[in-house]
């Protein structure tokens, strides 16, 4: 366990993506981020293990200046905002250049990535280190609950893009013949918090997920850097060979600040299937069965009719990156419960 510590205290670097728009309440959200520093301050030795990476330097660059200058963190920023990815991949970078640092963790500015779990990710990842005999690690840190911090929306729609995601890993692995290892995933669900923003690898598969050349396979800059960013982290990561694994973590009940109202959520939701789904190559006929397999089962269907118009937008949305949005809805499903 000490050593545990040390590898957090001493090792660990922490990218905290910083995006304050037009549209959210920049107070709420200034006091969520000031509180998420003050608490990672306290997981580190040297605050300059702490990157505050800005996306858009009209979107924050002020607040995350005035705590690099109270706290002694680090802040980085970007002129022109693209997406939370963009955050990532610069302020990971960043941390990369000090050699000492072996982990690095992805965290939201929202608050509800709690510091004092972040010694649970670094077990786990030594924990797959040791038994797998391997450094390239990933460690996702997986909510309680999806619905009741995001609301009963959100909580639908992403289960709808994880199930997906999982189904176009486990294709992708067939066909090429690199099985998936999920022994290190264990959840209570049937499907991992994929598009958890809570996100630890160590420094082989960051170097190979945040140095790489974007691949926005055939996407555009919005799918790819600002939608499909938890699905690029993921796919990338065991793209890179990494070893993946599962933490459970606490989530506040309703989320402090959010940006994903100020979203169209249909497109952003589409987009967080599309991109992993094109990047690995899934056929159309796949994709299309995935989504009638799994829209009947989820519980926003029966908000009817607004909850199935909305899961068949996004059907229709994803379906159309493959010019297929034209194909009708599938009227199949299960005759009892």
């Amino acid at each position: 366990m000490e050593g545990t510590i040390e590898l957090l205290q001493k090792r660990t670097g922490l990218v905290v993506t910083v995006h304050i728009p037009d549209g959210m309440n920049a107070d709420d959200a200034a006091r969520a981020l000031t509180d998420n520093v003050t608490l990672l301050c306290q997981q580190v030795v040297d605050p300059q293990h702490i990157c505050l990476s800005v996306d858009g330097t009209d979107c924050g660059a002020d607040v995350a200046a005035k705590l690099a200058s109270r706290f002694g963190v680090r802040q980085i920023e970007a002129a022109k905002p693209l997406g939370k990815l963009q955050g990532a991949r610069l302020g990971v970078d960043h941390l990369l250049e000090n050699p000492a640092l072996e982990h690095f963790v992805c965290v939201d500015q929202d608050g509800d990535h709690f510091g004092n779990e972040l010694l649970n990710m670094i077990r786990a990842a030594e924990c797959i280190r040791e038994q797998a005999r391997t450094d390239r690690i990933t460690v996702l840190g997986q909510r309680s609950s999806m619905h009741r911090p995001m609301g009963f929306l959100r909580g639908e729609l992403e289960e709808l893009a994880d199930r997906i995601l999982l189904d176009a890993l486990t294709y992708h692995a067939a066909t090429t013949g690199r099985p998936l290892r999920m022994e290190h995933a264990f959840t209570f669900g049937e499907y991992p918090d994929f598009h958890s923003g809570y996100k630890l690898f160590t420094r082989p598969v960051a170097e190979a997920v945040f140095r790489s050349a974007p691949d926005l396979a055939g996407t555009s800059e919005v799918c790819y850097y600002r939608h499909a960013v938890e699905a690029v982290m993921t796919v990338e990561a065991l793209e890179a060979g990494a070893y993946f694994g599962v933490v459970n973590r606490s989530t506040f009940n309703e989320q402090p600040v959010s940006a994903f109202g100020l979203m169209g959520r249909e497109r952003f939701m589409a987009d967080a299937i599309i991109w992993p789904c094109k990047r690995l190559g899934i056929p159309v006929e796949f994709v299309r069965q995935w989504l009638d397999n799994h829209i009947p089962r989820l519980l926003l269907s029966t908000f009817r009719p607004d909850g199935g118009n909305e899961l068949q937008t996004i059907r229709g949305l994803v379906l159309d990156a493959w010019g297929e949005g034209n194909t009708p809805p599938s009227m199949m499903r299960a005759p009892f419960v």
